[in-house]
């Protein structure tokens, strides 16, 4: 890819358009190697390196830039010296069949977190609803710390196509049930709403609703948490 191409990559539209997103630092780049093994997709990938890694080990395609080169790489302030460019990862609906749908997400790190904890525990494929945040800008790209090579996502998922795929499905809302409630591993697609607005009528209105209990002494819980805490309890020990 040409130099000038790469540097466009911090922009959505360059992005979709090239087929192409970047990650930073050594561990990104090593997991990007790690599931290049088995993941062939990933293969099409090419890092980039100061002479300060210039003893970097790669089987992928790797070149050497100037240090100033590298800043206009990286979107952070203090380079490592290491990055890549790799192929979108966005794939369409196969296993695993059950999902966590996002509504309107919005905070890079929030998703970062989310797929980190899919990657944890496994079993699950991650939908965004359109107007989410992009799963490739580098906010989230870091904030998932490589989870983004290990969990299947879609974009740009229409609500009322959930129904069609799902045969149940289940949301968070304050007025449901305990999420220990008999009944809650039972679905097939858990719904999670925006930050600040969580999720729309429409949405409830697809869903069984549960609840996180609480002591009330705050409105809510952040959407990350409460996807951490519901993969919890679907993967506790019965």
């Amino acid at each position: 890819m040409k130099f000038e191409d790469i540097r466009k990559l911090h922009q959505k539209k360059f992005r979709e358009e090239l087929g192409f997103f970047i990650v930073e630092g050594e561990h990104l780049v090593q997991e990007l190697q790690k599931v290049a093994k088995r993941d062939a997709r990933l293969r099409g990938s090419e890092i980039y390196l100061t002479r300060d890694y210039a003893h970097w080990s790669s089987p992928l395609p790797v070149h050497i830039v100037q240090s100033k080169q590298m800043a206009q790489i990286s979107e952070t302030r203090s380079p490592q010296g290491i990055a890549a460019v790799v192929p979108l990862l966005t794939t369409a609906a196969a296993e695993p069949r059950r999902a966590i749908y996002l509504h309107e997400v919005q905070d890079p790190g929030n998703l970062g977190t989310i797929l980190r904890t899919l990657a944890w525990f496994g079993g699950f494929r991650c939908l965004l609803s359109p107007d989410s945040v992009d799963v490739h800008t580098g906010k989230v790209v870091r904030a998932s710390m490589g989870a983004i090579f290990h969990v299947p996502v879609e974009i740009d998922v229409p609500l009322d196509t959930l129904r069609a795929r799902f045969a149940r499905i289940a949301c968070l809302d304050l007025g449901g049930k305990p999420l220990a409630s008999a009944g809650f591993r039972e679905f097939d697609c858990y719904l999670f709403g925006n930050e600040a607005r969580g999720l729309p009528a429409a949405a409830k209105a697809l869903a069984s609703a549960f609840t996180i209990p609480g002591t009330d002494a705050i409105e809510s819980l952040n959407v990350a948490a409460s996807v951490n805490i519901s993969l919890y309890e679907l993967n506790r020990p019965a």
